[in-house]
């Protein structure tokens, strides 16, 4: 196949557009810097966001191209279908919970990121820990979502996976570079249209193709392959429900969700773009399941692609991009690859963003420097912006299937991040020695769990753990298991500790986290003097700007 100059043409020209409109918003970041804090514009645009702007990157920053992509995947996979697909409707509760539980707690205290919590709670060595999950994910989410675009890229224009790899990464760090939260925003606005308008342009093309037949049919009937709703063995419950909790609580912990709503302009506006961002994205996903039941719905030997099927050629993470090509007009197919292009885009720059943004201000400002002024705090965000989004797009050479490595990128995240930004916001009480003891508990068992995606073998077999196709697979819910014990180890442990040191049962000059010494009014316990007059000094510096 040659290379397909119109589709390339399109896609020069979407980039151009984005990297415009990321400049754009670059002068607008630079203008509040200058009427205020940088690293508060930098980081939540100032507190300022509007809701048309909100609701758009909040939804964006989920409908990426591991969702869009990885959708399709999972509903064409004769072995999955659609009784296996949790993200969409996880991703959802996930952001509407998060609008009920977290949003108030966490715009109250005016924070920027969600370390803010946990510094204050558990002090600097746990928040560098806890900080090095949320880096992994970060970085395995821009991976999974640049490969996405990569495959898409290889199908449909012929070019080599590297080069759309290394283009798109650096358009996405070029503009999150300069821009802050801001161009990521504004260019998400443009981004969810193109998915929007390109997405739904496509599956009606698709579904007429004379090679399809009705997917009404194939969702229950098998014709070239397994039905696509798919089933669910009452053996494989646990994993299921282990799957659908992982997705949902799974995707809270997560700087790209707090960003927007802690850039929304008031606590009631947060909470509607939340929800309605859960909503979008649930909705989002329907073009993508429509694709997947496409592809199980035809047969190949009557397109261009031929036999073997993509199933069997090992091509299922590339079957999107693949009907594009093979089930569509060439001018569908160039309006789908804009489509799965500005997908990568908006969640590749928040996954981007979040990161540098807890490498410069947590790491960085407040524990190696905390004399830094915004000027370097903000050279050393753009530092980390440039070398995170290398090491993704260094990742994104290595993935097999994107869904898979979409899905196991929260792991660490849930097991270990969402059990201490619970406690640090809901648990009065909880301290130092019980974050690291439930840090350490969780990593442990999540390690000893194994994980079959990576073929890493379980040490510890869980009941119903069983030999499948030649490896162990835990069919009892042990990610969600691992997550409750390591929040009971971290509750318990904090509980016992402070019980020891006040009865004098174990000697205050061990108490090294100062548990004794200092008492928040609405937390109980706390552990880091300094660190809670430095909260309270920025809240101030805040309050007198407004």
């Amino acid at each position: 196949m040659a290379l397909n100059i119109p589709a390339l043409v399109s896609v020069i020209i979407f980039y151009i557009v984005t990297l415009a409109i990321g400049v754009w918003a670059a002068r607008k970041t630079k203008k509040l810097e200058r009427d205020g804090n940088q690293t508060e514009v930098t980081i939540v645009g100032g507190r300022s966001m509007n809701m048309f702007v909100g609701l758009f990157t909040s939804t964006a920053t989920w409908v990426g191209g591991g969702y869009i992509n990885g959708t399709a995947e999972i509903i064409y996979l004769p072995d999955r279908g659609l009784v296996w697909l949790q993200t969409a409707l996880g991703f959802a509760l996930g952001l509407i919970l998060g609008a009920i539980f977290f949003v108030a707690p966490m715009r109250s205290k005016k924070y920027l990121t969600m370390m803010d919590p946990i510094q204050e709670a558990y002090g600097h060595t746990m928040t560098s820990l806890l900080f090095i999950p949320a880096l992994i994910g970060d970085i395995f989410w821009f991976a999974a979502i640049l490969a996405s675009l990569a495959s898409t890229m290889s199908v449909i224009l012929d070019i080599q996976t590297f080069l759309s790899i290394i283009i798109s990464a650096l358009i996405v760090i070029i503009y999150t570079f300069f821009g802050g939260l801001y161009s990521v925003a504004y260019t998400d606005v443009i981004q969810l249209l193109f998915i929007i308008f390109g997405l739904c342009l496509c599956f009606p093309f698709a579904m007429m193709n004379p090679a399809s037949v009705s997917i009404a049919r194939t969702a229950v009937e098998e014709v070239f392959q397994s039905p696509w709703l798919g089933k669910l063995d009452l053996k494989y419950t646990g994993v299921w429900i282990d799957n659908m909790l992982y997705v949902c609580l799974g995707s809270i912990p997560w700087q790209v969700y707090f960003q927007r709503v802690l850039s929304a302009a008031t606590t009631t506006q947060a909470k509607v773009t939340s929800v309605l961002g859960g909503c979008a994205t649930l909705i989002l996903g329907t073009p993508s399941i429509l694709i997947g039941a496409i592809a199980a719905s035809t047969d190949w030997n009557q397109t261009s692609y031929g036999l073997p099927t993509p199933y069997e050629r090992g091509e299922a993470s590339m079957i999107l991009p693949i009907v594009l090509q093979h089930l569509c007009p060439q001018y569908v197919a160039v309006a789908g690859l804009g489509a799965v292009a500005a997908a990568v885009m908006s969640s590749a720059d928040s996954a981007l963003l979040s990161s540098s943004s807890m490498f410069g201000y947590n790491i960085y400002k407040k524990i190696l420097r905390k004399k830094a002024t915004e000027k370097e705090v903000m050279i050393v965000m753009k530092i980390a912006t440039v070398v995170f989004g290398s090491s993704a797009a260094g990742f994104a050479f290595l993935s097999n299937s994107i869904y898979d490595l979409w899905f196991i990128c929260g792991e660490l995240v849930y097991a270990l991040l969402f059990p201490q930004l619970v406690c640090a916001l809901f648990v009065p009480g909880t301290n130092t020695y019980g974050s690291a003891t439930g840090f350490l508990v969780g990593l442990i068992m999540r390690i000893l769990g194994g994980e079959q995606i990576l073929r890493i073998p379980p040490i510890i077999h869980y009941p119903w753990c069983t030999i499948i196709d030649g490896q162990y697979v835990q069919l009892f819910p042990f990610k969600t298991a691992t997550m409750l014990i390591s929040l009971a180890t971290l509750i318990l442990v904090s509980y016992f500790s402070t019980f020891l040191f006040r009865r004098s049962i174990l000697p205050a000059h061990w108490d090294i986290f100062n548990v004794l010494k200092v008492e928040d009014t609405t937390r109980g316990p706390s552990n880091e003097p300094e660190l809670f007059q430095l909260r309270r000094i920025d809240n101030n510096a805040l309050q007198a700007e407004r």
